[in-house]
């Protein structure tokens, strides 16, 4: 039996809230995927991006930087 109550949300980092350091980053995708290799495409999917100009803020964690830096010619990233 669990000591939690199954009333409380679980959190999302992806949703909005923020990391335990509490800092976002926004990454806009800039340029297509076409013709960019199938492991950038699934990278830019797994970001949550998928069309020019899509924006989203993501938590500032090294998985997503990693991320970032294979698909890096193909957005550009705000920190805040």
């Amino acid at each position: 039996m669990s000591t939690e109550d199954a009333s409380t949300p679980s959190k999302d980092l992806l949703s909005g809230q923020t990391s335990d350091t509490g800092r976002l980053i926004e990454v806009r995708q800039c340029r297509s995927a076409i013709g960019s290799k199938p492991k950038h495409r699934s990278t830019l999917q797994a970001l949550g991006l998928g069309k020019v100009g899509a924006r989203r803020l993501l938590p500032d964690r090294p998985e997503i930087r990693g991320m970032i830096a294979k698909v890096s010619h193909l957005v550009v990233v705000r920190y805040d």
